[in-house]
């Protein structure tokens, strides 16, 4: 059953959930209504417990014995924080509603019957629910119990995904295939190396436990850490997000810290008894994520301190000292200013280069989701006779990063309206500024949507993908025929249909001579197809590195890198139009 779970993972959130939900709710009526019965059947005056009399009561009796119980006491209360991890996959307000009118009321009638039938049968104790079920009722419950201890993963299995999404959204994991399985709802994500990955690992701790109690007590430990961990985070969220007062914060540390931390207390106590698995496991895997971190960060930092002077680029000249051919050349580099080593390292080896270049430095900013009207960022480098831009694409940490036909469309119709717009404020300035002069580093939001103000018009027209779209081709024959050929193979046997769009400059709109002339040159760069340069870097510790670095670097940063995503996948790359440079980074 848990194989067929993980299996069914890849149909998507929305179908999982509509083939499972029933169970869930079934599961949970079942248990309310079977409180509810024992609570008038057995003892009705057990509503008086929810007194915190009791629980000081319980305290003076029983000391240190009742404070070690806390540990099981916890798992009454595992698995209802899952929920609130999948906000990736619903709303806030649906798993309110689900929690507060459902899940929470159907909990209490449950535990509250079940202490109303031990106060009348103590010897029930080692198994007080099923016992406490009505005979006629026994086997239909235990089958539903069944489905449901099954299907309660679901929760964990999706807010996994979430985190690791935006875990690889901050640099914090290693690049993994993201698939979006919901075309109206942009969170609901599948992962499939992590879904095997927990496949296997669930499988393992099944098989190698076998024990109930010991995988609750595993259970119990990683949970009351989480919230634990969730509680010092969110006081941090109240002073520097928030900008709150720090006694608020305090006080709400101080208040929901001493619940968390007298359970997490109990929960240690678990440790030798199934509670070392979380830790291991949470070990492993922050080491993952540190030497990730660490690897990308100082490959960054080589970027940044490597990066191509602007002299430098002044003194080659509008030709670059080299061949301009035709097309848009697209250099992705993770640098928001300057340029970077891969493009001096490729026209030194290869001296040729397209008529437009464009360094595309795509982002992951601290928000959720970005509007499409605010998602480029479009900048100029050096004068405007290079014909040298600068694009930052940026994204949330929930946005996925879909295959779009239409990116190389909307990079050519931002360019455009920031040329016009460039020319626009050149005229209205009334600074002297000539068009002529260069604005390195000025960067400007463009938006997307239309052709407005770009001076270009649009015209499209459904074509088959697999003979006519040659909208990334160049016009060399040979190049054409090996673009017909890969999009029949990657296509299949399915016929589809793709809008190929074509842009002209607007001849009834007034444009200076020397905008017309830039945008000619767009039109036929965008006209003659796209590259997409991208560096095909061996990341190594330099030789007077100490042993801990080289072996992050040279081993764990390196095996992570051969066996994780390639960045021309995750960045959604046609392959036939794809130029790698090889380079040697020495951190």
């Amino acid at each position: 059953m848990l194989v067929g779970l993980f299996a069914l993972q890849h149909r998507g959130t929305h179908k999982v959930a509509f083939l499972f939900a029933p169970i869930i709710v079934l599961w949970l009526l079942s248990i309310g209504i079977i409180g509810l019965y024992n609570i008038i059947r057995w003892n009705p005056r057990i509503f008086v417990a929810l007194s915190p009399h009791y629980i000081v009561k319980f305290f003076k009796k029983t000391g240190k014995d009742g404070w070690i119980s806390l540990g099981g006491v916890l798992l009454a209360i595992t698995g209802t924080e899952a929920m609130f991890a999948d906000l990736g996959h619903f709303s806030a307000a649906s798993i309110r509603l689900a929690f507060v009118s459902v899940i929470y009321p159907c909990l209490v009638l449950q535990y509250m019957g079940q202490a109303a039938f031990l106060s009348k049968n103590i010897p029930a104790v080692y198994n007080s629910f099923y016992l406490s079920i009505p005979s006629p009722l026994f086997w239909p419950v235990f089958v539903i119990a069944t489905l449901a201890a099954i299907l309660g993963s679901q929760a964990i299995i999706s807010a996994t995904f979430s985190i690791v999404k935006q875990c690889l959204a901050l640099g914090c994991f290693p690049r993994v295939k993201v698939v979006h399985t919901s075309r109206w709802i942009r969170g609901q994500i599948y992962i499939p190396e992590i879904n095997w990955i927990l496949m296997v690992l669930c499988l393992a701790v099944t098989l190698g436990f076998r024990d109930i109690t010991v995988i609750g007590n595993a259970y119990g430990l990683a949970c009351i850490t989480v919230m634990f961990v969730t509680t010092c985070l969110m006081s941090l969220v109240i002073i520097f997000v928030w900008q709150k007062n720090l006694l608020i914060s305090l006080l709400f540390f101080v208040f929901f810290g001493a619940l968390e931390g007298a359970y997490l207390s109990a929960a240690v106590m678990k440790v030798p008894q199934g509670g070392w698995a979380p830790i291991a496991l949470s070990a492993v895997f922050m080491f993952i994520m540190y030497v990730w971190h660490y690897g990308t960060r100082r490959k960054y930092l080589f970027d940044l301190q490597n990066k191509v002077s602007m002299r430098w680029i002044l003194n080659l000249g509008p030709s670059l000292g080299i061949v301009r051919v035709p097309g848009i050349g697209l250099i992705y580099t993770e640098l928001v200013t300057g340029v970077p080593a891969i493009f001096s390292h490729f026209v030194t080896n290869l001296p040729a280069f397209h008529q437009v270049l464009v360094f595309v430095c795509v982002k992951s900013v601290p928000v959720p989701y970005v509007p499409m009207d605010e998602r480029y960022l479009i900048g100029r480098i050096g004068p405007r006779e290079y014909r040298m831009y600068r694009c930052i694409v940026r994204y949330g940490y929930k946005d996925v990063q879909k295959d779009d036909e239409n990116f190389e469309n909307n990079l050519v119709m931002s360019i455009a309206r920031f040329i016009q717009m460039e020319a626009e404020e050149s005229a209205s300035s009334g600074t002297g500024r000539s068009y002529e002069s260069s604005t390195e580093g000025r960067m400007a939001v463009v938006h997307t949507t239309g052709t407005t103000g770009t001076g270009l018009v649009m015209m499209a027209s459904a074509e088959d993908a697999e003979g006519t779209s040659l909208s990334r081709s160049s016009k060399s024959e040979t190049l054409r025929s090996l673009q017909s050929i890969y999009e029949q193979e990657s296509a299949g046997t399915v016929s589809r249909r793709r809008r190929r769009v074509r842009f002209q400059i607007d001849e009834e709109e007034r444009i200076e001579p020397q905008v017309r002339d830039e945008l000619s040159d767009l039109l036929e760069a965008k006209e003659a197809g796209a590259a997409y340069i991208i560096g095909h870097s061996y990341v190594k510790a330099r030789k007077n590195s100490n042993f801990l670095k080289t072996f992050a670097i040279n081993y764990a940063y390196s095996f992570l890198r051969k066996n994780c995503r390639g960045p021309s996948v995750t960045l959604h790359i046609p392959h036939i139009s794809l130029i790698e440079v090889g380079m040697i980074y020495y951190v």
